[in-house]
């Protein structure tokens, strides 16, 4: 079974990341979502990602604040996709963890998505994306999503313009 695992490096990421684990359920997409840090709980966290790769996970997506350290940590580990979501906070609210995300050395790619919220739904969106170029039915809909976004654009365009 395929799916798509969740690793935050604390609870304090929880609020934030439900909204990858909301946008998965949206489209009935299998996920795991688990807390293990990089620095604090290392074994439990490369021992997770042994497990997951054999229960079926095809990518990883790595929350984590301040070092972010989570993210680089999985790219050693697994040559699945990792997709870091820097979460912010910290004395530079999120840039060092942007930074330490987004930094990675050759060979150990991460791709990198936008702090918070957005970058959350968006880690969300490029691992369906990924499974979708073997997963016929959630291409489908993935494109009926880009479709419905494009209507409620020019709804509320509809709502406001004034055109000459």
């Amino acid at each position: 079974m395929n799916f798509i695992s969740i690793i935050m490096g604390s609870k304090s990421d929880y609020e934030i990341m439900k909204n990858c684990a909301d946008t998965f359920e949206k489209f009935n997409v299998k996920y795991e979502m688990i807390i293990s840090s990089a620095h604090r709980s290392p074994e439990r966290t490369k021992d997770y990602v042994k497990e997951a790769e054999e229960k079926g996970a095809v990518v990883f997506i790595a929350a984590a604040g301040m070092a972010a350290h989570l993210a680089g940590a999985l790219a050693a580990t697994t040559t699945k996709p990792i997709i870091g979501v820097p979460m912010k906070g910290g004395a530079m609210d999120g840039m060092d963890a942007m930074l330490s995300t987004v930094q990675m050395p050759a060979g150990m790619p991460v791709a990198t998505v936008a702090l918070g919220k957005s970058g959350a739904i968006n880690a969300a969106y490029l691992a369906m994306q990924i499974l979708a170029i073997t997963d016929k039915e959630l291409s489908i809909k993935l494109k009926e999503d880009r479709i419905v976004k494009a209507k409620a654009v020019e709804t509320d365009s509809k709502e406001i313009e004034v055109l000459l």
